[in-house]
């Protein structure tokens, strides 16, 4: 299973390292990801793989959205087919 997680917020220390160690935690493979910056906000999308994870999704979106509260960004993660879904045209 693919997945998407999406983080938001202040640029500051740490945000990647957070994220990427929560998801190495549980086993979970960043195949792709881009980030950016633009006055003092930090975006980036992870495209990550859960093949050899055993962790549901939603229980690393309650992972990911602790971690994230600690450091002060939104981070949400989306099966990649609901992603997709939600942004067609």
């Amino acid at each position: 299973m693919k997945a998407i997680v999406s983080v938001v917020g202040l640029d500051k220390p740490g945000i990647v390292a957070t994220v990427s160690t929560t998801l190495a935690n549980y086993n979970i493979n960043i195949i792709d990801i881009t980030q950016s910056y633009a006055h003092d906000f930090f975006t980036m999308l992870l495209i990550v793989d859960f093949e050899k994870s055993n962790i549901t999704l939603k229980e690393i979106s309650e992972k990911l959205k602790e971690a994230g509260d600690k450091i002060g960004v939104f981070v949400t993660i989306q099966h990649e087919d609901v992603f997709r879904a939600m942004h067609r045209i």
